[in-house]
């Protein structure tokens, strides 16, 4: 199956714009024309798939304490707009259930983002994939991401006819600080039979770039809202961008003939 990625895919969203990870950000995303976007699934206590990022709610709720502790009732009672904007209040946080419904209505290619609690890298893909399962049959245009490996070793062994990425992020030193790529990815990537590589900005060079491009898979790069950089990444044979200013990264970009 043809993976028929975008060239520029919303962060979250479009988070720049929109409180991330909501259906008001899906449906901003696809206003301005974005083709992609990509959202976070994690699991509420009462293994309810919700379109989340962080393992707590403080940051972009009215709530506090830990997801992975929070029933999907007692969730259904926040908010998580206003600390985006005073015109985005009262925004709840979707389901995953919700999400796609509005992806399907609008039409757009979906990078899921499995974000599992720790502990729970197993359980939340299944959840997730079961729940896709039921609505999503666009092969081409889905994704299934993840820091986890468990989580996208999961994702070949039940839905092997999907897509899968494998994100990569800094590695960190004993100090915290940022010491380059893990060197075992490319075995990673092999074993996990994954179809992307999603490099972090920071890690993402060029030799980098080739070497997945020589893998014959495809090098995706998060998260970029500097044009220079966008069209830099573009030039060295990156095929997709996630940007929380999706319509400016666009705009910017080469035209390839």
């Amino acid at each position: 199956m043809t993976l028929k990625l975008s060239k520029v895919i919303g962060h979250r969203g479009a988070a720049a714009y929109a409180p991330e990870n909501t259906i008001e950000g899906i449906h901003t995303a696809a206003d301005m024309g974005i083709e992609w976007v990509e959202l976070d699934v994690k699991l509420t206590k009462d293994d309810v798939p919700i379109i989340f990022h962080d393992d707590t709610l403080e940051r972009t709720t009215n709530g506090s304490g830990l997801v992975a502790e929070t029933t999907y009732e007692d969730l259904k009672q926040l908010e998580c707009g206003s600390w985006f904007g005073d015109s985005f209040a009262g925004t709840k946080i979707p389901t995953l259930e919700e999400a796609i419904e509005a992806l399907i209505n609008r039409d757009l290619g979906f990078n899921m983002e499995i974000k599992p609690c720790a502990g729970r890298e197993k359980e939340t893909t299944e959840v997730a994939l079961d729940m896709l399962s039921n609505y999503w049959d666009d092969h081409a245009r889905l994704l299934i991401s993840s820091f986890q490996h468990v989580s996208l070793e999961v994702a070949r062994d039940i839905a092997g006819d999907w897509s899968r990425g494998l994100l990569l992020a800094p590695e960190k030193n004993a100090q915290g600080d940022d010491e380059g790529i893990n060197p075992d990815w490319k075995d990673v990537a092999d074993y996990l039979d994954v179809r992307t590589v999603n490099l972090g900005a920071s890690i993402a060079t060029r030799d980098i770039i080739q070497d997945v491009i020589d893998l014959d898979l495809h090098p995706l790069i998060y998260t970029v809202n500097d044009p220079v950089d966008a069209r830099q990444f573009q030039s060295w044979g990156v095929e997709a961008m996630f940007s929380d200013e999706p319509d400016v990264i666009l705009e910017n970009l080469l035209t390839v003939h």
